[in-house]
């Protein structure tokens, strides 16, 4: 590090420590570190997959035949499409984490930590159903014909309507100031560290190009990034549309290269993770070790209950909210439970040594390295897109909850996006550590206030789901004959 990148990493590093003590609410029950944030997203997601029968499993088929153009003409208000909305939301959703923080969990948490990911991202599917839905039923339309929606518009709107102005404000207003900030560590500094490790990485480490000059690296993303972002929603979604495919293409299909070049450690491999989930044997914390861990990771990683997506799906255009409400449960399915459970396999089956100090993307790097030499290479493009496609979308929730508070104007615009890009350049410069724990911290700071809201707006959720289900009826050929 040279001493811009110290004197960055010394300034992050104690805000980091400070917040992530304070937000997560640690306690400890039978010997056992418990965070409260983790378990208040976890039982929302159980309670609403129950109060929804199940719907997570119900509705996929309902999700995919949205995405397909079936069951809804795509009419009413709105910028982008059903497609075009889920790619903006997954492209925040599946980024580096899903490589980075998978290991991370292993680390910590034992391989069961992987199991619990899954099953959070499972549940997490209820989570988000309810959160996008009321998105799109509370979503603004402005004078210039776009729209805005997310947790500002519904916890406000939303809890009036109800009969909780005041709650409904406050709620409101403490999720925007949060998000503002949050974006910028989940969203931009978490996805741009990371990516610029995974490439000094690859690029020769300390005897590279890019030693001592993360700062180098952050500015040409963050000059990328601005090229995109100045389109809007209109313009994220056509690049995220393309590049969102492309990129989970490519690393999945690199993965399973890997897992089925060792795939007669696949079967010790899930059991494992299977195992290890109930008893958790040499790890640190036993069972709740290993649940936290990957409850914790999986939220960072599919942000169900954090309410964010619900900003990029309320750009849907539609008349029926449930029916974004019900593809956005498919964001979950791919970059939980699909994409880490692979990446988790990847690092089980090449049974790639856990060593102390190395985490994150560089581990995940030495598990693909291990059957071709180069893959490590082509893992290094899949970070780039993967923290790329995530910058610009929370670049997008950052700004509709920061002209939330402020206004929408040109220089309010402008006044944004030079910071977000700024803390580009700044992930770049600190180590992964205090950008984890900066992350962390604020993201679940949000989901307090989000979570409250779900709870009390779910009769309205339950309406819209069934209006769209009888208006679903009423189409079909040979209804009300």
């Amino acid at each position: 590090m040279n001493s811009l990148d110290t004197s960055i990493d010394a300034a992050i590093a104690p805000l980091a420590d400070a917040l992530s003590r304070v937000i997560f609410f640690d306690v400890t029950i039978g010997g056992n570190e418990v965070q409260l944030i983790v378990v208040w997203l976890i039982v929302a997601a159980l309670f609403f997959t129950v109060r929804y029968r199940f719907v997570n499993l119900w509705g996929l088929g309902l999700s995919l035949r949205l995405i397909a153009g079936k069951d809804d003409d795509g009419s009413g208000s709105g910028e982008v499409s059903h497609f075009q909305a889920l790619c903006t939301a997954i492209s925040g959703t599946i980024g580096v984490g899903n490589i980075a923080h998978v290991p991370i969990a292993i680390s910590i948490g034992g391989p069961g930590a992987a199991f619990w990911m899954a099953v959070a991202g499972f549940l997490g599917m209820s989570s988000k159903f309810v959160e996008c839905t009321l998105g799109v039923v509370y979503r603004e339309e402005n004078a210039d014909g776009s729209v805005q929606g997310g947790p500002m518009y519904y916890l406000e709107r939303g809890l009036a309507e109800r009969g909780w102005p005041r709650l409904g404000k406050f709620l409101g207003l403490y999720y925007a100031v949060g998000l503002v900030i949050g974006c910028m560590g989940i969203g931009s500094m978490f996805q741009s560290n990371q990516a610029f490790s995974q490439v000094f990485d690859v690029s020769g480490g300390v005897n590279g190009p890019l030693n001592d000059r993360g700062w180098i690296f952050g500015l040409v993303l963050a000059a990328i990034v601005a090229l995109v972002i100045v389109g809007g929603i209109r313009g994220i979604a056509r690049v995220t549309s393309v590049m969102v495919p492309f990129m989970a293409l490519l690393y999945l299909g690199t993965a399973y290269i890997v897992i089925f070049a060792n795939v007669t450690h696949l079967p010790e491999a899930i059991g494992m993770m299977v195992k290890g989930a109930f008893t958790a044997e040499g790890v640190s914390g036993g069972i709740f070790g290993a649940m936290m861990m990957g409850f914790r990771r999986a939220a960072f990683s599919n942000e169900a209950g954090l309410g964010s997506a619900a900003i990029a799906h309320s750009a849907v255009r539609t008349e029926q909210p449930a029916t974004q409400g019900l593809v956005a449960m498919l964001g979950p399915l791919l970059d939980t439970v699909i994409v880490c459970t692979t990446t988790a396999l990847v690092i089980l089956t090449t049974r790639t040594e856990i060593t102390e100090g190395i985490a994150g993307v560089e581990l995940t790097s030495r598990a693909f390295g291990s059957v071709i030499s180069w893959f490590p290479y082509v893992l290094s493009v899949v970070v780039v897109l993967f923290a790329f496609s995530t910058l610009i979308s929370w670049s997008y929730y950052g700004l509709v909850a920061w002209q939330r508070l402020v206004g929408r104007s040109r220089r309010t615009t402008l006044i944004f996006n030079s910071v977000y890009l700024l803390s580009v350049v700044v992930g770049c410069a600190a180590q992964l550590e205090a950008i984890i724990n900066f992350s962390d911290a604020l993201v679940f700071a949000v989901a307090l206030a989000n979570i409250i809201g779900l709870y009390m707006l779910t009769p309205i959720v339950a309406r819209e789901l069934q209006n769209y289900l009888d208006y679903r009826d009423a189409k079909r050929p040979g209804a009300g004959s």
